[in-house]
């Protein structure tokens, strides 16, 4: 197979291309730019593109295959060229089905969670020596690709909602046909893209009707809005798994769960990751695991990068990483850590910098989002709006999307932010520090260490 990238640099596209070139194919690749890690990951398996930009010379009517990354636009002259000769082009979610339409494929969706239950499967997988391909948006422990192609009976796939190229603006897990579906929950997010509730929710709608006939739907009924869904879109030629967070019970800082009258210590915890569990453990059976194994594998789990990922930590203070952003996600977050850790001080902080979070008329759905918290502080970098392209965001609009509450401080600046965390004190107190940014810069890893010494 001979097969060519439009935008070879992105951070999952970049691991289809490596994926592919380990299996044995011939990729080449193009891109306007190319950041670390992906420059040098592809000059490792040496398909880095000799030059920066596009030229049509790169497409041939020889090409089995054009793969069409979201970052290209619909005037490149490679894609132009593609369309020309007739080519094959494809979105990444569109080329992962052509690779898989053999396998038994196993689809996570829903607003949080994926990335974790994904990880989750994989890593009993694993763990159980079985043979499976993935796709994920993290980079796991024990993986050194978020994108792996073999020739395996089984694929786990993350299922995002977000478009699958600029040429088709479908949301991604809308290409995958699952037989064994996943949705972890449903709440609002990308109003960029889905600028109504009702549209957002019509995308999980129509990934109910594309999982295989005889397929599963694996779903959380804890969830009220996904609850709902699937009681009114009912499918007669599907199964329905419902799951709900399993028995449990927390001692001394650890969680122990039990399943089918298995009990195992847990390396993680939460509610989310209590249901994250379930909905893995529901796959898993689906795939042939017992419960004994799977107990066995997923004890040893300590989650996904950046999911309430411990950063540093000793006798009364812990300090955890998280890429939660979106409400739902802060919500449960916050809990998870206030619930294991009840008799400590729980210290807060929340980047946004998403399109959706830095959205003045957005602000309002993180009403309480940081209620358990007994010092927070919500921070936005000012170029982070002006990256955007997005208007001024006043502080008291901010702190009023958050419920006016008075344990929250509302700052844009990185020197006030520094000055604020160092002014706390963390005894017997853990810090939960959430973004998908990097706080403009701050060194948060340093700062963590610095507290836990």
């Amino acid at each position: 197979m001979k097969i060519h990238f439009i935008s070879i640099g992105g951070s999952v596209m970049h691991q289809l291309a490596i994926a592919l070139k380990r299996k044995g194919y011939q990729v080449t690749g193009s891109d306007d730019e190319i950041f670390e890690p992906a420059k040098s990951n592809l000059l490792n398996e040496g398909i880095l593109p000799k030059e920066i930009g596009w030229n049509p010379a790169n497409i041939t009517a020889d090409l089995d295959a054009v793969i069409l990354g979201m970052h290209a636009r619909e005037d490149n002259p490679e894609l132009i060229k593609a369309k020309e000769l007739g080519l094959k082009i494809y979105s990444f979610p569109e080329y992962i089905y052509e690779e898989s339409k053999d396998k038994k494929r196993v689809v996570v969706g829903g607003s949080h969670g994926k990335t974790t239950t994904t990880a989750m499967i994989m890593h009993v997988l694993r763990h159980l020596h079985k043979d499976f391909d993935y796709m994920v948006g993290a980079k796991l422990e024990g993986f050194d690709q978020s994108v792996n192609i073999t020739d395996a009976p089984v694929i786990v796939c993350e299922g995002d909602e977000y478009p699958a190229s600029t040429l088709n603006k479908h949301p991604k897990f809308h290409f995958l046909f699952p037989h064994i579906a996943v949705i972890t929950g449903i709440a609002w997010d990308h109003i960029n893209v889905f600028p109504t509730f009702e549209i957002y929710l019509e995308q999980f709608r129509i990934y109910i009707d594309k999982i295989e006939k005889g397929g599963i739907l694996i779903y959380n009924t804890a969830d009220e809005t996904l609850k709902k869904l699937v009681e009114e879109h009912h499918r007669t030629d599907i199964r329905y798994q419902p799951y709900h967070i399993p028995t449990h019970h927390i001692d001394n800082g650890i969680t122990y769960v039990n399943i089918d009258g298995v009990e195992k210590e847990l390396s993680v915890f939460g509610n989310h990751n209590l249901l994250n569990l379930y909905a893995a453990w529901y796959v898993s059976k689906e795939l042939g695991i017992t419960i004994s194994d799977f107990l066995d594998a997923i004890s040893s789990f300590t989650g996904a990068s950046k999911r309430l990922e411990l950063i540093a930590h000793n006798a009364n203070t812990n300090v955890y990483r998280d890429f939660a952003h979106a409400p739902s996600k802060v919500k449960a977050s916050m809990q998870a850590v206030k619930d294991q850790f009840p008799n400590r001080k729980l210290v807060a902080v929340l980047e946004l910098h998403t399109y959706s979070s830095l959205n003045e008329a957005f602000l309002v759905q993180y009403q309480g989002a940081l209620d358990k918290a007994d010092e927070a502080v919500v921070f936005y970098a000012k170029h982070a709006l002006a990256i955007k392209h997005m208007p001024d965001l006043p502080k008291e609009k901010v702190w009023e999307g958050f419920g006016s509450n008075k344990n929250v401080t509302v700052l844009n600046d990185k020197a006030d932010l520094d000055a604020w965390l160092h002014q706390h004190i963390y005894q017997n107190a853990n810090l939960l520090l959430m973004s998908s940014g990097d706080y403009d810069g701050l060194d948060i890893k340093a700062f963590a260490n610095e507290i836990t010494k």
